[in-house]
């Protein structure tokens, strides 16, 4: 296969980092299939042989292979609880969706039903390195007893490792999704107040042999299955991409143990103890301020107001074909009873703390949108039916509790 590093044949990347456009100018090369065919099917995943990836690379920039680390946001308040992360990786902007249900188990059994983005006139990494779908599990190794799992999605991105400290190494790749599954906690220090954030296990998302990732491919509708079996050997996550008849499994099954779900409801309250909202346990994040793992500061930290921060620049998001959740079915057959928004930064006002107007370049918060089919993440787009106030859908101000006492989480919000 041909592997041209064009978006829809052009070369327009609307105000993405100049390095990540200058991919376009790659050369095409010829990446050679695990099966010797020279070819990768839709139909099909295969292993890319270390002379094929050599190939892919060597008519690019340096950047076309990349190492990224999105770490959980954890609360972070002076004296009480004070959190730093692993060398290399960060933990920041988690604006999430949230199904809503009281039925019993609704926490521990509950199957997505998404459309992959495209890319447009620009790539879906510009805005961003990673999205996931991930809840809370429990983990006797961290504070309150709970981890966090994140099924860390990578447009444009082939997988070549998931490493023990949650990092991930990826290759560029026009228009295909690979993913990882770290799992994060809070380890004390041993200084009162003072944690680290860590990887409590990290798997890849591998086709059926488990020898080579799980690809699929832009466009793509798939299924992400959260569930727990009898033998209680941790939460159990099951893609199946719909359009190729592929999938993958990963138990998250630790040197803790079994991870399990923290909770049985997914109810808001349920929330992540050492975390930042008053959530539900399992919900979807596109991972915002963090530059393009493609881009000349790859996975670099960013906010508001920033020139090349395309996770708050408006064209950015409008020059893809945005993501599309159809759906949330739980164990016992049933649907969410409302849907449910929160931003950990504050949505809108971490946008008015740097920008001097909301709105222009690199100066919006995006939020989500209903269709009639589904919702989006981003901004208004053609099939928009109601965007709930747009950015103005996130709490602003920390006015939820939690365990450090009152005001010390972003409270949810209830779009439908």
């Amino acid at each position: 296969m041909i592997i041209q590093p064009q978006f829809n044949g052009v070369s327009q990347f609307n105000g993405a980092d100049p390095g990540l456009a200058s991919l376009i100018e790659c050369k095409p090369v010829r990446v050679e299939a695990a099966d010797g065919e020279g070819k990768l099917s839709k139909s099909g995943t295969f292993t890319f042989r270390a002379l094929g990836c050599a190939a892919l690379l060597a008519g690019c920039p340096a950047y076309a292979q990349a190492l990224g680390c999105i770490a959980h946001h954890a609360i972070y308040l002076p004296g009480q609880i004070e959190t730093s992360y692993e060398p290399g990786c960060t933990g920041h902007d988690e604006p999430e969706l949230m199904p809503v249900s009281n039925a019993p188990g609704s926490a521990r059994d509950l199957m997505w039903t998404v459309v992959l983005p495209a890319a447009g006139t620009g790539p879906v990494s510009a805005v961003g390195p990673a999205f996931w779908f991930g809840g809370v599990v429990t983990d006797p190794k961290s504070l309150f007893g709970q981890s966090f799992v994140e099924l860390q999605f990578y447009p444009d991105s082939i997988v070549n490792k998931c490493l023990p400290t949650g990092a991930f190494s990826v290759t560029f790749a026009p228009d295909i999704y690979t993913a990882c599954s770290p799992v994060f906690r809070l380890t004390t220090t041993g200084a009162a107040g003072k944690f680290r954030e860590t990887a409590a296990f990290n798997a890849m998302l591998t086709e059926g042999t488990g020898r080579s990732p799980l690809i699929m491919h832009a466009g793509d509708t798939i299924t992400i299955h959260w569930f727990t079996t009898a033998a209680q050997d941790g939460f159990h996550v099951t893609v199946t991409d719909l359009t190729t008849q592929a999938s993958g499994t990963i138990v998250l099954n630790s040197n803790a143990g079994p991870l399990m779900p923290a909770f049985d409801t997914q109810s808001i309250g349920n929330s992540l103890a050492w975390g930042l909202v008053d959530d539900a346990p399992n919900s979807f994040v596109w991972e915002i301020g963090h530059m393009s793992i493609y881009s000349s500061s790859p996975d670099a930290f960013c906010v508001p107001g920033q020139t090349g921060c395309d996770s708050y620049n408006a064209p950015s998001w409008a020059a893809m074909v945005p993501i599309r959740i159809l759906s949330v079915t739980f164990g016992d057959g049933s649907q969410p009873d409302k849907w449910a928004v929160v931003s950990d930064t504050g949505g809108k006002a971490e946008v008015n703390a740097s920008c001097s107007t909301y709105g222009g370049p690199f100066c919006i918060y995006p939020w989500y949108t209903l269709t009639s089919n589904g919702f989006h993440y981003g901004v208004d787009y053609p099939d928009t039916r109601k965007d709930f106030r747009q950015a103005s859908q996130f709490a602003q101000t920390m006015q939820c509790g939690g365990p450090f006492g009152a005001n010390t989480t972003f409270c949810s919000t209830i779009l439908k």
